[in-house]
């Protein structure tokens, strides 16, 4: 009888196609889950117009998903530690699909706020879900690039949205921007039957042979005989509590990881709502604005897989903070109010380092957390940087309604990015101790 470490397997192995699966499933649900997100924006000044709301009454009405975020991070991140990753993916999956489609009915702000909320349930569920999996089944050498490329698909669904609202908007109105909602849902029993569920989730619940089945996949030229037994190196450990962030010299950057990730979403949100109205009221056309939206994920998807793999050679709390401090400047540079082609460039930058540095931060708290607690540890992150994303909308509508000059508001948007920096620096400062005293311990 033999004991087989998985966790140490998946990181001795090559990166193989069931991995690649996992991989490109992950990455087609953050695009149903990106495209959700961003379609607010791209209808915001439509909405203005026709519910003839006030910029604050347009912040709050953002923030209605927002709060829904919150409360889909906070519970489904603990739930799928109880039932399973695969579960927990595929019930936010089909919350937030049906919601959005729904959305898509309402005739009044009260109406979209309800099924915005609900949409913002199954959003919040799903991300931290999908990063777990997919930490788990990519080797230590390439978790930061995998996640990243996994999580690209989020900056891909704000690119449709945005693609889309330039076609469909001006013609059609932005009600049909919901409906496409209904599309992804064809994606349901794919999920449900090629999504494999967490092998750590399996082995703990003492599902043997359905484990045996998925590492089979992992190692085709491995032969586990029946009496053969399967282990996760991180399997064992403590129950799936708040308290347990805080414990083995965790708790600094437990924090600071909480602080980066409330001004890193509040930053991707205020941008990804008023970053349209805002270029259009400084005289940018309205193509030209809804450009700046695809401009800002495509720099958000190009972030991710370089700061993935510049965090794997490098480590990633120093990428993160280099990220930090260029979000800071190319945010502050927007308000100068360039010509065209230096707009695109600053906010293709500012993308990069805010919607790429928040898939990058995903991955520092998988990194931080073992698996007993990692999607606890992923929604909490995710729950505490959601209120930054409730304020970011909120934030922007009123700084708006105020009619600051242009160069002021970008100036003080500019100033999460410079906290999250310092928070960043004290986490990376925190984890090279950390690394160093669990060093001389082993010596």
């Amino acid at each position: 009888m033999r004991t087989i470490d998985v966790n140490e397997a998946i990181d001795n192995n090559p990166f193989g196609r069931f991995q690649w699966l996992v991989v490109a499933l992950c990455a087609l649900l953050l695009i149903v889950d990106g495209y959700d997100v961003f379609v607010a924006g791209t209808v915001l000044p439509t909405l203005i117009a026709e519910w003839g709301l006030s910029k604050p009454q347009a912040g709050a009405l953002q923030a209605w998903a927002l709060f829904g975020m919150m409360f889909g991070a906070l519970f489904f991140g603990p739930l799928a530690d109880r039932i399973g990753r695969k579960k927990g993916i595929a019930i936010s999956f089909l919350v937030f699909t049906v919601s959005t489609l729904l959305t898509g009915f309402a005739n009044s702000p009260e109406q979209f706020k309800v099924f915005r909320f609900f949409a913002g349930l199954g959003c919040g569920g799903l991300m931290p879900n999908a990063v777990a999996l997919m930490n788990e089944y990519a080797p230590k050498r390439l978790r930061g690039t995998m996640v990243a490329i996994m999580f690209s698909g989020y900056s891909v669904g704000g690119m449709v949205a945005a693609g889309l609202g330039i076609g469909i908007i001006p013609q059609l109105g932005w009600k049909p921007m919901f409906f496409v909602a209904a599309l992804p849902l064809l994606l349901l029993p794919v999920i449900l039957w090629k999504l494999p569920e967490s092998l750590g989730f399996l082995i703990r619940q003492g599902e043997q042979e359905k484990a045996k089945q998925i590492y089979a996949k992992l190692a085709p030229a491995a032969a586990l005989g029946a009496n053969d037994r399967l282990a996760f190196s991180e399997a064992k450990g403590a129950s799936a509590s708040i308290a347990e962030l805080f414990r083995h010299q965790r708790a600094l950057r437990t924090l600071m990881l909480w602080t980066a990730f409330f001004c890193c979403l509040l930053l991707v949100y205020l941008l990804s709502s008023w970053l349209p109205k805002v270029l259009q009221e400084a005289g940018y056309a309205e193509k030209a604005s809804l450009l700046s939206l695809f401009s800002l994920n495509f720099g958000g998807m190009a972030g991710a897989i370089a700061g993935g793999r510049l965090g794997d050679r490098f480590g990633l709390p120093k990428v993160v903070v280099g990220f930090f401090v260029a979000a800071t400047a190319s945010i502050a540079l927007i308000g100068l109010n360039p010509s065209a082609g230096i707009l695109f460039l600053m906010v293709f930058v500012a993308g990069a380092t805010t919607i790429g540095t928040q898939i990058l931060l995903y991955a520092s708290v998988a990194q931080l957390y073992n698996l007993s607690v990692r999607s606890t540890g992923l929604g909490w992150a995710s729950g505490v940087g959601r209120i930054g994303a409730i304020v970011g909308p909120t934030l922007g509508g009123v700084l708006l309604a105020k009619e600051f000059p242009l160069q002021q508001n970008f100036l003080i948007f500019s100033i999460p990015a410079a906290v999250a920096a310092l928070a960043m620096l004290v986490f990376a400062v925190s984890n090279a101790r950390s690394s160093a005293v669990a060093r001389l311990a082993t010596a």
